[in-house]
């Protein structure tokens, strides 16, 4: 994957978008629907209704860049909430992009030296 270094905020569009929109549409999209500035150096994600095609928007600090996917098979899984925009990490966006959805996750008791000191 061809990505710049991991931005301040990378925001996941809930909504289906055309995916045929390029530079001006998804900027307008990013404005009035998602209410953010799209010159914020943030990534900002758009997948389409049958979530074959993701796009992803970004200012690099002299323009627009758009990086796009097609899958041959399968879906990008992701949940509507309701809301317009949802915050990804960047971990998120790898999973998304690789297909691998996280349902629940769980973290193992470990050992930690600074607990064993505090409870003497």
């Amino acid at each position: 994957m061809l990505l710049p270094e991991p931005p301040h905020a990378i925001w996941l569009c809930t909504e289906p978008v055309d995916i045929r929109k390029s530079f001006d549409g998804l900027v307008a999209l990013v404005t009035n629907h998602l209410q953010e500035n799209p010159a914020s150096r943030q990534f900002f994600v758009f997948i389409n209704r049958r979530k074959t095609h993701i796009k992803i928007l970004y200012f690099d600090g002299s323009g627009y860049c758009i990086w796009f996917k097609r899958l041959e098979q399968g879906q990008f899984n992701f949940q509507h909430l309701g809301a317009a925009k949802r915050l990804l990490n960047w971990l998120d966006l790898r999973l998304l992009l690789d297909g691998i959805e996280m349902k629940k996750v769980r973290q193992y008791k470990r050992y930690s030296q600074a607990a064993a000191l505090n409870s003497c």
